[in-house]
């Protein structure tokens, strides 16, 4: 008899909810080895038999052969003992078993059960061996003394330290997409359609292991047809544990609305209804010009014709919602390229399995009304990653605003209770069905940059996916994030989970949803944090919520400090570097507004170098919505002044100037984004905003990307001077200079006296970019080719946002940086 080995493995990784057990099943058949594969809380565990050459090549085969979805941190392998050195032959016709563990161990051999586990309550723990690391520390279960002749998927322990990670929810497969619509298949034109490769994940998850008594599904018991599916080790449904069918699964429901009443009682339809009538309900409302409010995958959505300029106007004024742009979700790639220029990156990212909404280029004159993106060169664009999305858009055959169902500034709203009675008077009808949402999760927003992914939202096909570091955390940490854009991260290990987007913290139902969030991730990654990190700022509620944990170590890290300390992460590096943020505001140690920051720093620290030059903010938060008041101080500063945009305030000029000089509620700031505020007020481009950023995005769109002149800009003890800079466009804007040539060396400017400041100070060799103000992809592309002609390496963003969506990143990896050295960097303040 040919000798035979014995190892167990164990997988780390996103690596449930991927079809790895039958990956692995498959591939043991198909090698003709023994054993047994299972879930538990630490990720996927094996134990495998037979020729050292076929065991050889299952191991390698888990890491190089792994399934679409998953992502395999590592495959660790311990070589166990045969008792007596049985050698039990492999056995095709048994290689179907259901057994437990602690039977593989024995060489028992059970049928499946009535009840298969995932389809019921998971078995107990005492079902399975207790563990016992010193016996099996790759597996958890003591070694095997006969081997088995099966290749079984094993029942999933409870209990356990958590280790594993849960995959995001993936966009429609193309085999899904075939069987939804080919009339023979008995899923055809079922919304709910899924495979191992495809569907809900994490928005449906729980608790792990990965199984679907801790998901949504499970109040929803498999039909004859599902389980077989199920239980065959050939079926691209083996395990799938979201499986579902009309006969079994999830229904829908449509019925309009009443403004002044609550929702008539559901009556729930035939299967065939179901089937056929909301959808057609759903076209025939939007094709009339309703508001229809849709339940998706992580939320509900409102939902009108894009190409009714009617109804998209309905929508804005419902959803007090005046200027910024609403996000498109086209039928196919052949529409989407009558709407916005995709390019190779734009079309990958709209087909990848993520299926964020894309920033592109948009089309002059293309099909879409004024009014979903009035006065924006660029569309958000994403197309149908469910199958309710694909019925829809194809029976409907165009595009349709595709927003986020909330009440101006809450969270998305995502339980049916809620939809009802916050969105009845917005939405005219609802679609809605009977799969619970467990996590809200907003959808991803993402821009192609000089040939790389710009990530500004993180949500929805990306979280709960980690960021992984090349160091461990000597603890687990909790990152409060920051007030806007917020997102909380949890760490452990080497994993940084880094939220879904959860939004501003001004409110209260946005507070319950960041509190519920946290509660949940610690539970779903078992993270008991023991150290907690949280921005400066004393008013922002995550500061609040953080100092109000008690028997935890507090760490307050500086918001731009943060922002660096985020990039280093997202690069996988410790620094120093010369780290620029340009962002909009931060709490700064000198008791300014910080923004325009030049920072020495490494992860445990920095030291601010450099920083634009301070101007006064005038009626302080008011300045941020009326950016002409940004542009009266700065213009002041300078001794100059500016006709027309005085004309237009000419009420309150002279209060905002006095204001300015006295310092009378006009904090000082730095900030870079100020400084476009204002620049974009003195080319009239926006004198008030209605949402973040709306005023530099608008000079962004202004600028002439051809034109490279610049501005002469002067440094002055490592200030950047702000005065020579306004001066420099006003005396432009006097003699006439087009808005878009003044625009564009403006952003030219800046990053010329950014890369100019780097070389003078001679700190680093490096220099990271962070900050929202560098998801403006012109001043970013400038920034980055000023300073490679300087000879610097630069680091910019890739995995989380350059905006405040990665601050807590950057909070995690400050706290435990601090743990791990003593701080000998280059920091000389605690940030």
């Amino acid at each position: 008899m040919d000798r035979r080995v014995r190892v167990a493995v164990r997988v780390g990784g996103v690596v449930q909810g991927v079809g790895f057990r039958p990956f692995a099943h498959g591939l043991a058949r198909r090698l003709r080895l023994s054993g047994f594969v299972g879930n538990d809380a630490a990720g996927v565990f094996a134990e495998v038999q037979g020729p050292p050459a076929d065991v050889d090549a299952f191991v390698l085969a888990l890491r190089e052969e792994a399934p679409p979805l998953a992502v395999v941190d590592y495959v660790r392998v311990t070589p166990m003992t045969l008792a007596d050195d049985v050698q039990a032959p492999w056995s095709e016709a048994a290689s179907g078993a259901w057994i437990t563990p602690s039977e593989a161990a024995s060489g028992a051999r059970t049928t499946p059960p009535t009840a298969v586990p995932g389809d019921a309550e998971v078995p107990p723990r005492n079902a399975v061996t207790p563990h016992n690391p010193a016996n099996h520390p790759a597996v958890g279960y003591p070694p095997a003394t006969v081997g088995e002749p099966v290749f079984s998927i094993v029942a999933s322990p409870a209990g356990g330290e958590v280790a594993t990670l849960v995959s995001a929810d993936s966009a429609t497969c193309a085999d899904c997409l075939a069987e939804l619509r080919d009339p023979s298949d008995r899923r055809y034109r079922y919304p709910f359609i899924n495979c191992t490769n495809c569907g809900p994940r994490f928005t449906i998850v729980r608790g792990v292991p990965y199984d679907r008594p801790f998901t949504t599904m499970a109040g929803f018991p498999m039909c004859a047809d599902c389980r077989r599916e199920y239980e065959d080790p050939g079926d691209r449904r083996f395990h799938a544990q979201p499986v579902c069918c009309p006969v079994c699964g999830p229904k829908l429901w449509f019925h309009e609305a009443r403004h002044d009443a609550r929702h008539e009682a559901r009556q729930e339809p035939s299967r065939e209804t179901a089937r056929t009538t909301p959808l057609k309900s759903t076209v025939d409302a939007l094709r009339a010009g309703a508001i229809v409010a849709i339940k998706g995958l992580g939320g509900y959505h409102l939902a009108v014709d894009a190409e009714n300029e009617t109804a998209v106007a309905a929508l804005r004024g419902r959803k007090h919602r005046e200027d910024k742009p609403f996000a498109v979700m086209v039928p196919d790639l052949a529409a989407a390229r009558k709407t916005a220029e995709l390019g190779e990156i734009g079309e990958q990212l709209l087909t990848s399995r993520r299926s964020p909404i894309v920033l592109l280029p948009r089309v002059a004159n293309g099909p879409l009304a004024t009014s979903v993106a009035p006065g924006n060169r660029r569309i958000g664009l994403l197309l149908p990653y469910t199958p309710l999305h694909h019925l829809l858009l194809g029976d409907l055959g165009g595009p349709i605003v595709l927003t986020s169902a909330n009440v101006s500034d809450e969270p998305i709203v995502y339980r049916d209770e809620d939809a009802l009675s916050r969105l009845k008077n917005i939405a005219d009808a609802f679609l809605v069905h009977d799969r619970a949402i467990h996590t809200r999760t907003d959808d991803s927003v993402v821009r192609p940059v000089r040939g790389r992914v710009q990530l500004q939202r993180r949500s929805r096909g990306y979280a709960p996916e980690p960021v992984t570091l090349h160091r461990k955390f000597p603890r687990h940490v909790l990152g409060c994030g920051a007030e806007l854009k917020n997102t909380f991260c949890l760490a452990k290990d080497d994993h940084a989970f880094v939220s879904h987007h959860i939004g501003d913290l001004e409110n209260y139902e946005t507070l319950k949803s960041y509190t519920e969030g946290i509660r949940h991730w610690r539970e779903l990654f078992d993270v008991t944090p023991a150290v907690v990190a949280h921005d400066l700022h004393p008013e922002y509620l995550s500061t609040k919520y953080a100092l109000e944990l008690e028997g935890i170590e507090h760490v307050g890290v500086q918001h731009h400090h943060a922002h660096i300390a985020s990039c280093l992460a997202d690069n996988g590096e410790d620094g120093p570097v010369l780290g620029v943020a340009f962002d909009g505001t931060g709490y700064g140690t000198d008791g300014t507004i910080w923004g325009g920051e030049f920072l020495l720093a490494d992860l445990a620290g920095f030291q601010r170098v450099g920083h634009l030059q301070t101007a006064p903010m005038p009626g302080g938060a008011a300045a941020v919505r009326e950016p002409w008041r940004m542009a009266a101080a700065h213009l002041d500063a300078a001794g100059l002044t500016a006709e027309d945009l005085r004309t237009r305030h000419e009420e309150h000029w002279d209060d905002v100037v006095k204001m300015a000089r006295s310092g009378l509620n006009s904090p000082l700031t730095s900030s870079a984004g100020r400084l476009f505020d204002a620049v974009a007020a003195l080319l009239g481009v926006r004198d008030s905003v209605n949402y973040e950023g709306q005023a530099a995005v608008e000079l962004e769109q202004l600028a002439d990307p051809e034109e490279r002149g610049t501005y002469p800009v002067g440094i002055d003890r490592n200030q950047v001077s702000t005065v020579d800079l306004i001066g420099a466009v006003a005396e432009d804007q006097k003699n006439h200079i087009p808005k878009q040539i003044i625009a564009a060396r403006f952003h030219n400017s800046i990053a010329d006296v950014v890369a100019r400041l780097c070389e003078q100070l001679q700190v680093a060799e490096t220099v990271a970019l962070s900050g929202g103000v560098f998801q403006n992809a012109l001043l970013l592309d400038r920034t980055t080719e000023f300073l490679h002609d300087k000879g610097f390496r630069v680091l910019t963003h890739s995995r989380v946002p350059a905006n405040d969506g990665g601050i807590s990143l950057g909070q995690v990896a400050v706290a435990a940086a601090r743990e791990a050295t003593s701080t000998t960097s280059p920091a000389r303040r605690p940030g």
